[in-house]
């Protein structure tokens, strides 16, 4: 909760002191700089090995060989899905959405990389083709394909809604897909179930209180989302209960349509592309 007006007196110099310029945080020049024009070399002549269609208000998981490309696709109506990432083999190598937010910015497209959690931190997928792109930033600060969200989930809509029980948050949807693609038990999916990348979702954050905000997403029928997978993937993706998030999610009133992820493999990886290997700290911590 904020204050409707501050309890304390504004210093002399405040004004001095809100008018220092920011400092970018992460400064990416020294980031190797994917080769979009390879990758997209190697998608002449591409096969088609997975399609995975994924039900409205459910998920679905699906595998990526290292060097082959995914899609997700727009298929009947306005949709987001919120997707989750891991190493194939290694759950707790994950998509860590607060790094790339740190790296990319509150908001990914074409160039940006989905990279993994601690002590990995390495790019998971690239992103190498975005239908979305034109969209850019609109006169309310928002965007889509966010990395600042989290996922609805029933432990929100339990706390917000006085006592209610909604198990089609994409937590809990994306819990199911763990479950049934790896065989761990409902507790143990759910705790690899993680902060999400909200595809084709439209957000950003107001200007006068800083809350988040989603608005009706842009995205239609044929519009995908496109990636190349780095290493060996295991995803989950779900279709969110809200729809194009135009009014509420965690709803079953909210029109909801399918998605659709398409897994396509290269006749040769991209010129020049090796596997990015873990993170190469040496994890000493100062301590010898």
């Amino acid at each position: 909760m904020k204050l409707d007006l501050p309890e304390h007196t504004a210093p002399a110099d405040a004004e001095a002191r809100k008018a220092l310029a920011p400092v970018i945080c992460y400064p990416v020049e020294t980031l190797p700089r994917p080769d979009l024009a390879a990758y997209r070399a190697a998608r002449a002549g591409w096969e088609t090995i997975d399609e995975v269609i994924v039900p409205p208000r459910e998920a679905g998981a699906f595998t990526v060989p290292a060097g082959c490309f995914f899609r997700i696709v727009s298929v009947e109506g306005p949709q987001v899905g919120d997707l989750n990432l891991w190493a194939q083999g290694n759950l707790q190598e994950r998509f860590f959405s607060g790094k790339t937010r740190a790296l990319h910015g509150t908001h990914v497209s074409t160039g940006d990389r989905l990279w993994s959690c601690l002590p990995y931190l390495r790019p998971l997928a690239t992103i190498t083709d975005d239908t979305l792109d034109w969209y850019g930033f609109d006169a309310f600060g928002g965007s889509v394909h966010d990395v600042i969200g989290t996922r609805c989930d029933p432990y929100t809509h339990n706390l917000l809604s006085g006592g209610d029980h909604y198990h089609h948050c994409c937590h809990s949807n994306l819990t199911r897909a763990v479950m049934q693609a790896t065989g761990r038990t409902k507790l143990e999916a759910e705790m690899q179930v993680h902060d999400v990348l909200n595809v084709f979702m439209c957000t950003g954050f107001t200007r006068d209180t800083g809350q988040y905000f989603m608005k009706a997403s842009p995205v239609r029928p044929g519009d995908y989302l496109e990636f190349f997978a780095e290493i060996d993937l295991l995803g989950a993706l779900s279709a969110c209960p809200g729809g194009d998030c135009s009014s509420e999610h965690s709803s079953d009133t909210a029109a909801c349509y399918p998605l659709k992820v398409e897994i396509y493999r290269p006749q040769a990886t991209p010129d020049g592309w090796v596997s990015p290997a873990p993170n190469s700290y040496d994890r000493t911590h100062g301590c010898g």
